[in-house]
């Protein structure tokens, strides 16, 4: 499965068969619903598998790149540096497939689920008037249908709502994802050798994973309230009004609401994500 000496596809399907895996993990965690946990688990698992396929593949494809520029060989092991760069450079290629899957997302939920609004805070919008306005539109019969709306009523510029505040939550996102966990897996592997046990590489993928997401959650209440802003009353103008609107109508608790949610579920999903990908590697890598 390698292309070059520096390109190589399995890292993207190793990142989309951990995708799967981790939607199967937290779809539970990621939706309001008190029965059928899996119930609409289609679009998350067709979407959630390609954005991880992209970015794992992306990440690891950019660090060879960067080992060939710098010390001339693809597999020199990166510093921390290097990490960070390749981290920084894969949130920002992720806001490009991600905003739009993200926006679809919370449309779809919040047309089925009204009680994920109260979960998204948005600012000024009670649970009851945020059913009551849902109600009167017309459903979205799919992740298509959902698509094609956007583009009707908003362009394809309305795809990309909340995209800056996802730059601001992905690219330190990211860099506290993927270097932590490097730093993890080589505190937990044994005397250097040159793969962690695979009970270090869980732990170390659930911690980055809870460590990320809780550092992005303000960022990440962002963009929620401006990507579920279009589908009620047009309200924010832009990142940093929502940023003022929702820490003048509400405080500074208000960008951590849900922090905990995100550390519970970051754990789970990232320790699959991580774990799943490196083993597929290995099972590749091993012809």
């Amino acid at each position: 499965m390698q292309t070059s000496k520096s390109f190589r596809l399995d890292d993207f399907i190793a990142g989309w068969i951990g995708g799967a895996s981790s939607v199967v993990v937290g779809h539970p965690l990621d939706t309001v619903k008190v029965a059928g946990f899996f119930k609409g688990m289609s679009f998350p698992l067709a979407s959630i598998t390609v954005y991880n396929s992209v970015v794992f593949g992306f990440f690891s494809n950019v660090q060879r790149l960067i080992s060939t520029y710098r010390y001339g060989d693809g597999h020199h092991p990166c510093g921390l540096l290097d990490l960070t760069v390749a981290s920084m450079l894969t949130g920002l290629m992720s806001v490009g497939l991600g905003a739009p899957v993200d926006l679809v997302k919370i449309r779809l939920q919040m047309q089925t689920q009204p009680v994920l609004a109260e979960n998204l805070h948005l600012a000024g919008t009670g649970l009851r008037q945020c059913s009551l306005q849902l109600t009167g539109r017309r459903p979205h019969r799919g992740p298509l249908q959902c698509v094609s709306s956007i583009l009707q009523a908003e362009g394809p510029q309305g795809l990309y709502r909340g995209a800056g505040a996802m730059v601001l939550r992905d690219v330190p996102g990211y860099t506290l994802y993927f270097l932590p966990y490097a730093v993890l897996c080589d505190l937990l592997r044994p005397d250097g050798s040159a793969s962690p046990h695979p009970g270090a590489i869980w732990l170390a993928g659930g911690l980055a994973g809870s460590i990320s997401w809780v550092t992005a959650t303000p960022a990440d209440v962002v963009k929620s309230r401006m990507q579920a802003d279009a589908q009620l009353q047009r309200k924010y103008r832009g990142v940093l009004h929502c940023i003022e609107e929702s820490y003048r109508t509400e405080g500074a608790q208000v960008f951590f609401r849900g922090a905990s949610v995100n550390a519970i579920r970051g754990f789970p999903m990232s320790s699959t994500m991580f774990l799943t990908y490196e083993l597929s590697l290995q099972f590749f890598r091993s012809f």
